[in-house]
């Protein structure tokens, strides 16, 4: 099976929002197979070697998620070839960046993938050419993070590549409520989104360098059939490097 037939199809199910300026939440993107498909292949992922691991902080401080990189290895805060094991990090996946694109295509417009530049798909918003390193999207890396019951992410931003193209984050599993801040301090303003399973934010633009962080987890929120324990977040990006 190809990577593009491995990850399906988006579910199409509109209600596409801005949450913010050069931030787009699409709802229940990926239907109920898409997300079974990418939930196994997370697992895959996860597994040793270069596989699931937890983070120490340079403070000393070990974060309460456990996350695995594809394409190279985030460390805080930077990127290097080899996993926390010593071991080579796992290919970024091309269905995955297929995926992605696609995502940044419906969010922005898709320019480029078969639309006037310009146009948005759903109505609305900016356009493709408005949005750094949307119209030529080429993802390369990914970071899987699994948040266990009463995990959380503090608020970060994603400084680490060296382009400023969009970062793409899908969601599976139980829901949250993920804070997006602004581009310039952690304190307000911001907007509390509850992302569900399913749902992809992508954000660039204004919002790339804004401060973002997920509050908590809805625990036994997941979807009935799913099979998973928790919340895994999916987040693709263009490193640059």
């Amino acid at each position: 099976m190809s990577q593009g037939e491995l990850f399906g199809g988006p579910a199409g199910s509109g209600g596409r929002s801005e949450p913010a300026p050069g931030a787009v939440l699409l709802p229940g993107w990926l239907d109920a197979e898409a997300q079974l498909r990418l939930l196994a292949d997370c697992r895959e992922w996860a597994r040793p070697p270069a596989g699931l691991h937890a983070v120490r902080m340079p403070t000393g401080g070990m974060m309460s998620v456990r996350m695995v990189s594809l394409g190279l290895h985030w460390y805080p805060y930077g990127y290097r070839p080899l996993a926390e094991d010593g071991t080579p990090v796992k290919p970024f996946p091309p269905g995955l960046g297929a995926l992605a694109r696609r995502a940044v295509a419906e969010a922005y417009g898709v320019g480029v993938y078969g639309v006037g530049a310009g146009e948005i798909a759903g109505g609305g918003g900016v356009g493709v050419g408005e949005i750094a390193g949307a119209a030529a999207y080429a993802p390369d890396v990914a970071i899987v993070n699994h948040y266990a019951h009463g995990a959380r992410m503090g608020l970060h931003q994603d400084r680490d590549e060296r382009v400023d193209a969009p970062v793409v984050s899908f969601s599976l599993g139980d829901a949250c409520v993920f804070r997006l801040g602004n581009a310039e301090t952690r304190t307000r303003p911001w907007t509390d989104l509850e992302l569900r399973s399913g749902d992809v934010l992508v954000f660039g633009g204004a919002a790339r360098y804004a401060y973002h962080g997920v509050v908590r987890t809805l625990a036994g929120t997941a979807p009935e059939g799913l099979g998973l324990v928790g919340r895994l977040n999916v987040t693709v990006r263009e490193s640059g490097l």
